[in-house]
């Protein structure tokens, strides 16, 4: 029973930083932005289906091309459609977002069509690691490494580049940002295309893994939202934290109580928020408030 429970948690694992991947950027984008971009599962679609036609058209390693695709794509969407939404009425940007992640699922129904598609990981990926009681794939072994060496570089050019600093000032007071001179719409730009980045990363990373379907952005998605409010809105250290919190419950109910699977994490997310009502490391955000 141990040995299940541990092997069931390291897999979970890998999922929980598939999950802080998406998280992080719906955080980044909510917080410098005020926008719930509620496209963000559609943007981890996009990735997983570009990902798909660059690998079969060119070769797995085309495939690390698409998040930029996905990142770029987002600047388009920031530029043309949800710059016209800031500083109005926050329900706008729900729906315009909800209708773009429609609209994105319609598209790729039209192009792929609504049957789920096979992706393979690539061939020096394949095969299974031992290790005591865990057992796992090469694959899942290279997705972790990938994320966490992601997620680590993310950090530190948030915390170590004039860029990032720019970012965290702005997601207090991006007013604040404007009045010191710095080019706030470019900014705006470059973060919501950052955050589809993430996204668009973890759908070419989470391919070979999920069913590739445009119904996989609801997957995706819901788990963002729930770690996003478990961890604390702009906390770093709390996206992480939760989203292997929400991986390693979601594979282990998985295991054990597959009737509970689809409501763990909304169980978690309650216990949660009855202690720490701001989320483990959340702080109290004045622009929000």
């Amino acid at each position: 029973m141990l040995d299940m429970i541990i092997s069931q948690a390291v897999n979970g694992l890998v999922l929980g930083f598939l999950y802080v991947l998406i998280a992080v950027g719906l955080s980044i984008i909510f917080g410098m932005l005020g926008i719930v971009n509620f496209a963000h599962g559609a943007f981890f679609a996009l990735g997983a289906y570009m990902a798909l036609v660059f690998a079969r058209e060119f070769g797995w390693g085309a495939a690390l091309a698409a998040p930029l695709v996905v990142g770029a794509l987002g600047v388009l969407v920031e530029t043309t459609l949800v710059r016209h939404l800031y500083g109005k009425e926050p329900l706008l940007g729900l729906i315009l977002t909800f209708a773009l992640s429609l609209l994105i699922e319609a598209l790729l129904r039209l192009v792929f069509g609504g049957a789920s598609i096979p992706f393979s990981a690539p061939k020096v990926f394949s095969g299974f690691v031992e290790y005591g009681p865990i057992l796992i794939t090469r694959y899942r072994i290279m997705v972790l490494i990938v994320t966490i060496v992601a997620l680590v570089a993310f950090w530190a050019f948030l915390a170590y580049t004039p860029y990032g600093r720019i970012i965290r000032a702005g997601s207090r007071d991006a007013e604040m940002v404007g009045l010191l001179g710095i080019n706030l719409p470019v900014v705006l730009s470059a973060v919501f295309g950052l955050g589809c980045l993430l996204a668009g990363l973890a759908g070419m990373l989470a391919g070979p893994l999920w069913t590739i379907n445009p119904s996989m952005s609801a997957g995706a998605i819901m788990p963002a939202f729930v770690i996003v409010t478990i961890g604390g809105l702009g906390s770093y250290v709390g996206a992480i934290v939760a989203g292997l919190m929400v991986g390693v419950v979601t594979a282990v109910t998985i295991q054990f109580a597959p009737d509970w699977s689809s409501a763990a994490m909304y169980i978690l997310m309650a216990v949660v928020l009855l202690v720490r009502p701001r989320g483990l490391f959340g702080e109290r955000w004045e622009r929000f408030e």
